[in-house]
């Protein structure tokens, strides 16, 4: 299935205020992500291919988020004046449907390239809209201790299962340690860097 055909899914709530999504990826043996990672394109140029690749005329700035399964491509609308609330909605909804095609050809062209799914996102005024984007499933153990913390937040109604209320403690530890993370993922990049330059003998 091509990247865009599944918008039609798209979950309206998506929709909300402020930055989203994080780059992830732990060190192993050899390349980050390890034997997880093994089988996977490298696409530490994907901002700047994304950059050169879309259209000058749909962004004003663009922010590219990658990890092993997808690539998010967030572009803030080139507006004159940028509206708020329904009429930002709105215009979202509009550079969407103007933009499918093409939008359509280029995530074709980045997934061939990176071997990764692309999801888009629009800024436009106070309002950001995610419209397609990839659910992956993590397999964890988790010992005692673990399960009950999961399990309160459960019996207090934060969360509807287990998983979601694993899902609600990454998305809590990322809105909360987004400035160490950041450092983390910097100090990883320029791991690869040197890695990939070898010793100079």
């Amino acid at each position: 299935m091509r990247s865009e055909e599944r918008e039609e899914h798209v979950d309206r709530g998506e929709r909300r205020r402020g930055r989203h999504g994080s780059r992830d990826g732990r060190r192993g043996p050899g390349r980050r992500g390890g034997w997880q990672a093994a089988d996977t394109p490298p696409a530490d140029d994907a901002a700047e291919w994304f950059t050169g690749r879309l259209p000058d005329e749909w962004f004003s700035d663009v922010e590219v988020m990658v990890d092993r399964e997808e690539i998010t491509v967030v572009g803030t609308l080139r507006d004159a004046e940028a509206t708020e609330g329904a009429a930002a909605e709105g215009r979202i909804d509009r550079f969407r449907e103007d933009t499918r095609g093409r939008r359509m050809q280029i995530a074709d062209e980045a997934e061939v390239r990176y071997g990764r799914k692309v999801a888009w996102g629009v800024r436009h005024g106070d309002v950001e809209a995610l419209f397609t984007h990839l659910a992956v499933p993590v397999m964890t153990r988790l010992r005692q201790p673990e399960r009950r913390v999961l399990d309160t937040l459960v019996d207090a109604g934060v969360a509807r299962s287990r998983s979601d209320a694993l899902a609600w403690s990454v998305r809590l530890v990322g809105e909360h340690a987004d400035e160490w993370l950041g450092q983390l993922r910097k100090a990883m990049t320029e791991v690869d860097r040197l890695r990939g330059e070898g010793p100079g003998l």
